[in-house]
């Protein structure tokens, strides 16, 4: 493969091992994940030298990836078609080797449903990883604190709602002493609260937004994590549980959680009814339904360090 480059006297001839490296990684750093992986590194040993450099492999973002799947009534409640899970095989067996363990940041989307197989085997070859956002772990939870011991800088996680809090957020207290910033999106309730307040005292930054919350959570957080600095509970379905009714709705926030909040340098709220993402939350009871709405939605947050 030969390019053409203006010289002084005319033009030259070259072949493309002989561009600049530094001109081809910046030309790759326009490109997606499955560009990069769809066989650049083989075009010859100069491309291939420039497709594992570091600036390309910060982050490995498959936000936009999906799995093809159907929901089941027995766990892991979802059925994954095979040719998704052979997609994000190759897509991590190529980014995984050209990336030479560079990577930082590891995004997945909400309805990309990770094997086991696909977990174990990115945690062994991502040892330097400080930002996880992984949103459906139907697939991956019995082996999710096995890959936490091998994050060892480990910072911040986005994840979903899971019954064994306790087991998890004590490996990543154990495990990742830097670790600093958490988002739940699901459901967020006095059982996961007190997982927080027993391993991660000295959390950071919490966000719980678009989740369903109980008012006594929500204080309990506020008495117990005195570490924490920045608080986003925007769009929250905040209930005072009066049994045997389902719950009543807070729409205002009163003095007591106010004047709890006031030593937070953030505290993120918003609980207006005219506002479009506090009728969502109510309408789907807590438990967003990405999927209805706009595309990408399911990335923004409120906090700048959280979001995609």
């Amino acid at each position: 493969m030969e390019f053409r480059e203006m010289e002084e006297g005319g033009t030259v001839t070259r072949r493309w091992e002989e561009m600049d490296i530094d001109i081809l990684v910046k030309i790759f750093q326009s490109l997606t994940v499955f560009e990069l992986t769809s066989g650049i590194a083989h075009v010859c040993s100069a491309w291939r030298l420039a497709a594992c450099d570091p600036w390309l492999w910060k982050t490995l973002d498959l936000s936009m990836l999906e799995s093809n799947f159907i929901k089941i009534p027995l766990e892991p409640y979802v059925y994954v078609h095979g040719h998704s899970d052979k997609t994000l095989t190759r897509i991590l067996k190529i980014s995984l080797s050209l990336s030479r363990g560079n990577i930082t940041s590891l995004f997945f989307h909400f309805n990309l449903y990770v094997s086991e197989d696909h977990l174990t085997y990115t945690a062994q070859r991502c040892p330097r990883l400080r930002r996880l956002v992984l949103p459906a772990w139907n697939r991956v939870e019995t082996v999710m604190i096995e890959a936490i011991h091998l994050w060892k800088d480990l910072e911040s996680l986005t994840m979903p709602s899971i019954v064994n809090s306790p087991c998890l957020v004590q490996a990543i207290a154990t495990n990742c002493r830097n670790f600093s910033e958490l988002k739940i999106m699901g459901p967020f309730d006095m059982y996961f609260a007190s997982s927080l307040a027993t391993y991660l005292p000295t959390l950071k930054v919490l966000s719980l937004r678009c989740s369903k919350l109980y008012r006594d959570t929500l204080i309990f957080i506020l008495d117990n994590l005195r570490c924490l600095d920045v608080l986003n509970i925007s769009h929250c379905l905040l209930i005072i549980p009066s049994p045997p009714a389902p719950g009543r709705i807070v729409r205002r926030l009163d003095k007591t959680i106010l004047e709890k909040a006031s030593r937070l340098r953030k505290f993120l709220t918003c609980m207006r009814d005219n506002c479009i993402m506090c009728q969502r939350t109510r309408n789907d009871e807590g438990l967003m339904r990405w999927y209805k709405y706009e595309k990408g939605l399911w990335k923004e947050d409120e906090v700048r360090s959280l979001a995609l």
